[in-house]
């Protein structure tokens, strides 16, 4: 048996919308991503919460969960994540309690302490944000007390929402959400997706503080990996210009919608290059046999309990064959 068929392997999308499409199209290509993950037998799709950013179309989270689940029929669908510092507990727990409702043991709930926003948006989502994040701890408590069995003196009560116990994860790219999930016996994602700097730092902090909980006996750990899969290893690296050229506008305050590929990618500079290695240094980019090897190297080195891939590629057939392609490799 590989190493890969002991881990679970999920998909995690921002709904990414082409330079010469629209955003509708992008949420019609999410759904139709989720039910070609459904079919590869992928544990997960989680859609992850940004604004402002008008190459992503998954800012209304809970919304969007909601289209994917009712198109859908055993995958599980959640956030990855919901950012709590931009909501109300209540608002959130009534939000995924609903869908819980709805679509009994398929949601999840992925919860951040960023704001997934500049400091003007995070202002307009919600005036004390900076309090907020500051709050994180006390707003995941509620939000489990509004999640779990009512309390005899529970004044607050979330309808729909208590008693549906959704499964509330943890997600961070520093060591802060590592060490609270740890404290709580939650299910850990690491965003190593697009900071990977602290990865192992976060997975050693949250193994060994970790307590066991109602909802969990030991650590779980998830990890985020950018995945550009091709029939070749030459295919792969040219697909994967869309995602130097994303991230890069990014960097710039540039707009990051999707952009077609190039064989005649523009030289960075030396900052440029180094932003663009921290930022992918969790990547996989390649044919079958070159992404097999770098997956197992990852779960070997992490011990990972779960890997959540992005695929940011510009035609929408080659990003379902690229996770048609890693399907394949977790395969028993």
């Amino acid at each position: 048996m590989s190493v890969l068929s002991s881990c679970n392997y999920s998909i995690l999308d921002l709904a990414p919308v082409r330079d010469d499409s629209d955003v509708a199209t992008a949420l019609k290509n999410s759904l139709a991503l989720a039910q070609h993950a459904e079919q590869l037998g992928y544990t997960r799709f989680w859609v992850a919460e940004h604004h402002n950013m008008d190459g992503i179309a998954s800012s209304a989270t809970a919304v969007l969960i909601g289209y994917l689940a009712a198109n859908t029929q055993s995958i599980r669908v959640g956030s990855g994540g919901v950012m709590l510092p931009n909501h109300s507990p209540l608002v959130v727990a009534e939000q995924f309690g609903t869908l819980a409702t709805l679509y009994p043991n398929r949601i999840d709930l992925g919860l951040g302490r960023a704001p997934g926003a500049d400091q003007h948006t995070a202002r307009a989502l919600r005036r004390n944000h900076l309090e907020s994040a500051e709050e994180f701890p006390e707003d995941v408590s509620m939000i489990q007390t509004l999640l779990g069995d009512i309390q005899s003196d529970q004044r607050i009560k979330a309808v729909p929402g208590q008693g549906t116990h959704v499964p509330i994860w943890l997600l961070g790219s520093s060591l802060f959400s590592a060490q609270l999930a740890a404290a709580r016996g939650l299910p850990y994602a690491f965003a190593s997706h697009f900071a990977p700097r602290f990865m192992m730092d976060a997975i050693q902090l949250y193994r060994e503080n970790f307590k066991p909980s109602a909802v969990l006996d030991k650590p779980y750990v998830m990890l985020g990996v950018p995945l550009i899969a091709a029939d070749t290893d030459e295919q792969a690296d040219y697909l994967a210009t869309s995602l130097y050229q994303r991230i890069l506008n990014l960097m710039q305050g540039k707009s990051i919608k999707s952009q077609p590929p190039t064989r005649q990618m523009r030289e960075l500079n030396p900052h440029e290059q180094a932003s663009l290695n921290s930022f992918l240094g969790m990547a996989a980019i390649g044919g079958p046999e070159k992404i097999k090897q770098r997956l197992t190297d990852i779960v070997q080195q992490t011990q990972a309990d779960e890997l959540i891939f992005t695929g940011d590629l510009y035609e929408f057939k080659d990003r379902l064959r690229s996770f048609e392609i890693v399907a394949e490799l977790f395969k028993p």
